[in-house]
């Protein structure tokens, strides 16, 4: 029974949108080729018209002509209602892009929005805000224990500046009284010498003439 009536497994699919914008667009080119056949046609004409006289030859001429421009303008016309078609198909299937994209989108949203619930649901508000209550305790805790540690003993808590530059200026004035000591005894003459070392001048050379 198959073989005699077929089956419904050989239907034809149906064509898409994309395909009948490929099919008007191949039907445009066709067009604009017979229109551009007329074109040639329609200038041969008008040089022969041009070398002709006023008579019977000329005015068969003409009526060939006017045939091909008035077919010429049937095919203009078809021409710009196929580009026309073409356009509302176009602008369809960009429409139908985007209403796909926009619920791809909606759908990616709301899967997202469901899993960001479902992890934000394991958050519990109390405890973050109750952690959060304890490191402050901790650092105020760590802080005083810098403190103590930093304390200082036995200095006084105020100390007058005037009275350490007065005892700052009392030991530059010391150490300006005694001396550098340690560079006066170098030129200083031991106990255990009786007399002071004569200066020993150094020796004059005398140039040798040689005579020749």
């Amino acid at each position: 029974m198959n073989r005699i009536f077929g089956s419904s497994s050989s239907k034809k699919p149906k064509s898409t949108l994309q395909d009948a914008i490929n099919a008007t667009d191949a039907r445009v080119a066709s067009v604009e080729v017979k229109i551009k056949k007329l074109d040639g046609e329609l200038f041969r004409y008008k040089e022969q018209m041009s070398k002709l006289r006023n008579g019977p030859g000329k005015n068969a001429i003409q009526q060939r002509a006017l045939r091909v421009l008035q077919q010429k303008k049937l095919y203009e016309g078809q021409l710009n209602q196929l580009q026309q078609q073409t356009f509302n198909m176009e602008s369809a299937a960009l429409t139908t892009d985007n209403l796909r994209n926009t619920m791809a989108t909606v759908d990616a949203m709301k899967l997202a929005n469901k899993e960001i619930r479902k992890q934000y649901g394991k958050i519990d508000i109390d405890k973050i805000e109750n952690m959060h209550y304890d490191m402050e305790e901790l650092l105020e805790q760590a802080n005083e224990i810098q403190e103590s540690l930093g304390r200082s003993y036995a200095v006084p808590d105020e100390i007058d500046e005037a009275d350490l530059e007065a005892e700052l200026d009392a030991l530059q004035l010391e150490e300006e009284e005694e001396g550098p000591s340690y560079l006066s005894d170098l030129n200083k003459v031991p106990d255990f010498v009786d007399e002071t070392p004569a200066e020993i001048s150094e020796p004059t050379t005398k140039e040798a003439v040689k005579t020749t």
